[in-house]
């Protein structure tokens, strides 16, 4: 029997039960994990506030939303502790008042809860997890960019959400990145990411690239922009020295620590 597990690790087993059953039971995962029913119907509620199920009595059932957390889930485990550091040191640039863009992905959705420490921001997103993760905040304005919606990585795109970024001006944008290259520039793996990713740079006074360090010095798949496009890099120690001196003699602004 499991025993003991941190409360983010129990809460992904969980949604991997549910992704599997289509249904949970409390006194069936209590006894899984080797936790209190106190502490599952807990985790269940957390979960359903999140949207990932829905709660019925004695369990929980799985929503439509759920279909995509599982994955959302995994990823955001994979390098969490940089990512959160990345966070802290990105949320430290911002001030209350700041409308910021912010495009998907884990590091981003950690940024969004480090934001959470200001008041009066202004958020334009496209990942539909940080705008369910800050829309509630009484002095946040959440929009969320209309359009297609790729739901296994919980993101909007297409046209329509590129015609309406392109009304809003912000002082930040804050992406991040699957590789950023001081010869290649900056890319990403969803090619549909590019265009939106492109036009929140153009449309910002300043562009803070937030990417854990396995990602430094690396392309991606499909080419965002060059390297110039970045006022700040916000990454972890684990980045590669040299690439970290090549981006700063391309004129790049890099925070890690």
């Amino acid at each position: 029997m499991a025993s003991g597990l941190k409360i983010d690790v129990r809460r992904s087993k969980i949604l991997e039960m549910l992704h599997r059953d289509g249904q949970v039971r409390v006194s069936q995962l209590a006894q899984m994990l080797g936790a209190t029913t106190v502490t599952i119907r807990s985790d269940l509620d957390a979960l359903a506030i999140e949207g990932h199920l829905e709660r019925v009595q004695g369990g929980a059932v799985q929503t439509v939303s759920g279909y995509y957390s599982l994955e959302f889930q995994r990823r955001k485990q994979l390098d969490r502790a940089a990512k959160k550091h990345i966070a802290a040191l990105t949320a430290s640039l911002i001030r209350d008042g700041n409308t910021l863009f912010l495009n998907s992905g884990t590091t981003t959705y950690y940024v969004a809860v480090e934001l959470k420490r200001y008041k009066n921001l202004n958020i334009v997103t496209n990942s539909l997890s940080i705008a369910q993760e800050l829309g509630a905040l009484p002095t946040f304005r959440v929009i969320l960019l209309g359009g297609e919606v790729n739901a296994q990585y919980a993101f909007t795109y297409g046209t329509n959400a590129q015609e309406q970024l392109r009304t809003y001006r912000a002082d930040f944008a804050i992406l991040g990145m699957d590789g950023v290259c001081s010869k290649n520039g900056l890319s990403t793996y969803h090619a549909e990411e590019a265009v939106k990713e492109r036009l929140m740079m153009e449309r910002a006074s300043e562009t803070i690239i937030a990417a854990a360090g396995g990602k430094i010095g690396i392309e991606g798949f499909s080419f965002v922009a060059d390297i110039g496009a970045a006022t700040r890099l916000v990454t972890d120690p684990s980045a590669d020295r040299q690439a970290i001196a090549d981006l700063r003699r391309q004129g790049v602004s890099v925070l890690y620590k």
